[in-house]
């Protein structure tokens, strides 16, 4: 409440009001601490704003959980384990349905955010928010290898129907000699056989992981539409992750007053 001061020039006269200094009267009974909701009787604090006695003041500061490095760690070892979890469920659905249902990364996004909160106690910050972030992105764009397979795997087993039905011809027009069907497969398979043991196993993984980060923009290339929709519906659930993993707001104290 701010107050008026009178600048009285003689006896008898008007008092000229002056605003230059600003003077807060108490409300004996009004103002309370908004934590145990005590009446204030002499110094307090401004918690957020919020007037708060000095005794639940200092409780309030004990309270707030310090960031720690290893905080940070175990948020991250929640949040890689959340990513696989993730990883799973979004090549499970595209496995069963055939489809790569954006929808699911807004789950990933959710499930990697709660869980590093989980990790961490509470805390979040900056570094929190760009792990989450890391983390959602590698669990729905690797989850596209796992779906690849499987759909490589079902077009090699349609293939072998096909040429087994194919085969079921009469026998004179599918007999061959011993000698002519061995000396074609033979050289196939040596062939295959040389190629896989040429290439480092290391290095493949590290092919299909660049093919899987980057299978969002190569479905944007192959299909504009459904490409566009599975980006936007992903920076959804990054944004669930990030809005996640922000943390409790920052307690800021001021005072005593």
């Amino acid at each position: 409440m701010l107050c008026c001061r009178g600048m009285h020039s003689g006896e008898g006269t008007k008092p000229t009001p002056q605003f230059e200094t600003a003077e807060f009267q108490a409300q004996p009974g009004k103002d309370t601490c908004f934590v145990c909701h005590q009446p204030i009787s002499s110094s307090y604090y401004r918690v957020n704003t919020k007037m708060a006695c000095g005794a639940c003041t200092e409780r309030l500061r004990n309270s707030v959980p310090k960031d720690n490095h290893a905080a940070f760690v175990r948020a991250v070892a929640f949040g890689a384990v959340a990513a696989v979890v993730g990883l799973a469920l979004y090549a499970v659905v595209g496995i069963a349905t055939g489809l790569m249902i954006g929808y699911v990364s807004l789950a990933v996004g959710w499930i990697v955010g709660t869980a590093m909160m989980k990790g961490s106690g509470g805390l979040g910050g900056r570094r929190y928010q760009m792990a989450a972030v890391l983390f959602t992105y590698a669990a729905v764009s690797l989850a596209a290898i796992p779906m690849s397979i499987a759909d490589a795997a079902k077009q090699k087993k349609q293939h072998a129907e096909t040429q087994v039905q194919g085969q079921s011809t009469p026998d004179s027009a599918n007999r061959q000699t011993p000698s002519e069907s061995g000396n074609e497969a033979e050289p196939a398979n040596e062939d295959n056989a040389s190629g896989r043991e040429h290439r480092s196993f290391v290095g493949a993984l590290g092919y299909l992981a660049l093919i899987g980060l980057a299978s969002p923009f190569l479905e944007l290339s192959a299909s504009p539409f459904n490409g566009l929709i599975g980006l936007v519906i992903l920076m959804v659930g990054i944004r669930i992750a990030w809005r996640l993993t922000r943390g409790h707001p920052p307690l800021i104290i001021d005072g005593p007053f």
